[in-house]
């Protein structure tokens, strides 16, 4: 199981230059941990391009078969505290730190055991400092 961030599942669901990449790696392990916001934010992600005129096909359609069978870390005070430090620790936004935190409060604080795959630059530094081993960027 791999934790994942928004900005790898939305390539899963629209074409874009890391979709090969991400489906290949979504392939050799299919469980998907997400963080419990990741639904609006990949939603966010489609409908911009669709609010812009653009083909977005079936994206929101495969983004509900995924989110069906992934795996959420729950909102949780836990969470809270963990995005709270992540966010005096670095540079990153209020739902870069929440989900650095949920992957935290998944790997129970053993962030070595739980591979992150992102595309967030901001985020993949920010997972790698804490541990993490970073697939994607």
């Amino acid at each position: 199981m791999r934790f994942w961030d928004t900005s790898a599942i939305v390539p899963l669901v629209l074409a874009e230059p890391e979709s090969r990449r991400v489906k290949d790696l979504h392939r050799s392990d299919p469980v998907l941990l997400v963080w419990w916001g990741t639904a609006a934010e990949c939603v966010s992600a489609i409908a911009r391009p669709e609010r812009a005129g653009e083909s977005i096909g079936d994206a929101f359609e495969r983004l509900d078969t995924l989110a069906r069978t992934w795996v959420e870390v729950e909102a949780s005070a836990a969470v809270r505290r963990a995005a709270t430090r992540m966010l005096r620790t670095h540079p990153l936004t209020a739902a870069g730190a929440l989900q650095l935190a949920a992957a935290t409060v998944a790997a129970e604080d053993s962030t070595s055991s739980l591979p992150f795959v992102t595309f967030d630059r901001r985020l993949a530094e920010a997972a790698d400092k804490e541990g993490f081993r970073v697939l994607g960027r």
